[in-house]
């Protein structure tokens, strides 16, 4: 008989959207201020474009490692303590990213981010043994807000700061590493340990080898994380390069923020309107509604392209925002509901695997792409996502209700060392 959760999942979720929220904040800070930080720090500015999009693989290529690590330490001694450590590391990582006078400076600081990486499968699977089967949807499109709010408001608060306030790109990281610190109390005062149903034993790091392959084993995990890599791709290029469309379009410098702060309200707007893609699952189907939010980011990142005004830019961020928040929760849906229990925690603790390989691909593509124009980045990225769209059609139609597919003729996964 499964244990009774040891902390409401109504607290659960409204502490760890605090936690995803703030990290959000922090990120897209990054992502939105990065060239201005560049540009502070000495870069020139005939160089800033190619830099964005190497930094930005260098955001995830620290961290590929402990991928698998992250999950296996959660479940095996603690999910909380992993949580926490998150929260302490971005600190550190906008700390050295607002104290930074030189460019090597900025190079380390983003090497660190791949650390602070690794509480989002975390928190999902903690959310998971807690929450109602018939509240998951629900639950997961919440929780799936949580990021885009807080990517929405990063860029917002920057911009007012650097705008209105006169302060330095800095100056804002500085906050960030406070608003961190802050997190890491309210969790360590305010959540509870929730632990698998299923603990491991043995070996870390046979476990957590065990975890990736019995993980790709699952034919249904094996194709979600394809697709959701190949989103990734396609929507790291659009994001590491969405700051400087803005300045483009507007003609503005990289020494202020323009109309970042408005993309970020454009944000907000779109993640306000995700929960409504949870909602709607639960009567259609993760799978349908997957398809859906797949061509509608597609779609998004034609019109980013063709982008004449700042107004329009608004607009088509906010709808891509809303769609990408859908394919996230959708993607968590699908692992939470119809991966076993015993592989479910790791499952969802490696969701970060396709989003690492997006995170370090599409913004390497991107820096080559970039030399054949700035729009020419989002037109490649709406290029990826119709491949992402042609390989979500074809996993609902080989794994959806009633398909003849191939989870039948798979092995099935190795079993890991694992005890109730």
């Amino acid at each position: 008989m499964k244990a009774r959760p040891s902390q409401d999942w109504h607290s659960l979720l409204a502490l760890y959207w605090i936690t995803s929220f703030v990290e959000g904040l922090g990120v897209s800070q990054i992502y939105a201020f990065l060239p201005n930080r560049l540009t502070e720090v000495g870069v020139p500015s005939a160089d800033v474009d190619h830099l964005v999009g190497l930094l930005g693989s260098l955001f995830f290529l620290s961290g590929l490692p402990f991928i698998p690590l992250w999950g296996v330490w959660a479940d095996k001694y603690s999910r909380k303590a992993v949580i926490i450590r998150s929260a302490l590391v971005e600190a550190v990582v906008f700390g050295v990213v607002a104290a930074s006078q030189a460019p090597w400076q900025l190079f380390v600081g983003m090497m660190l981010v791949g650390f602070q990486l690794g509480n989002t499968g975390v928190m999902m699977a903690a959310i998971r043994d807690v929450t109602p089967g018939h509240r998951l949807g629900l639950a997961m499109g919440l929780f799936a807000a949580s990021s885009p709010l807080g990517f929405g408001t990063g860029p917002a608060m920057g911009s007012f700061m650097i705008d209105q306030l006169h302060l330095s790109s800095g100056s804002v990281f500085a906050v960030a590493a406070l608003l961190s610190i802050g997190v890491a109390v309210m969790l360590a005062i305010g959540s509870a340990e929730i632990r698998p149903e299923v603990v491991p034993t043995g070996s870390v790091v046979r476990l957590a080898f065990g975890a990736v392959r019995g993980v790709m084993a699952d034919p249904t995990v094996r194709w979600l994380f394809i697709v959701y890599g190949v989103v990734f791709v396609g929507r790291q290029m659009a994001t590491q390069y969405f700051t400087l469309l803005v300045h483009a379009v507007e003609h503005t410098s990289l020494l202020v923020s323009g109309a970042v702060g408005l993309i970020g309200l454009a944000t907000i707007a779109g993640a306000a309107l995700s929960p409504a893609g949870g909602w709607i699952s639960d009567k259609l189907g993760f799978r349908q509604v997957l398809v859906g939010a797949i061509a509608g980011l597609a779609v998004t990142f034609v019109a980013l392209a063709l982008a004449p005004s700042v107004a329009w830019l608004l607009v088509a961020y906010g709808v891509a925002v809303a769609f990408m928040t859908v394919v996230g929760a959708m993607v968590s849906s699908l692992l939470a509901s119809e991966v076993p229990a015993e592989r479910r925690s790791a499952t969802l603790n490696l969701i970060y695997l396709p989003l690492y390989v997006g995170g370090i691909t599409g913004p390497a593509i991107g820096a080559g792409v970039v030399g054949a124009g700035l729009r020419a980045v989002f037109y490649v990225a709406a290029a990826i996502l119709v491949i992402a769209l042609i390989l979500a059609v074809a996993f609902a139609r080989r794994t959806g209700p009633g398909a003849q597919g191939i989870a039948e003729d798979s092995p099935p996964p190795e079993p890991a060392d694992r005890v109730v």
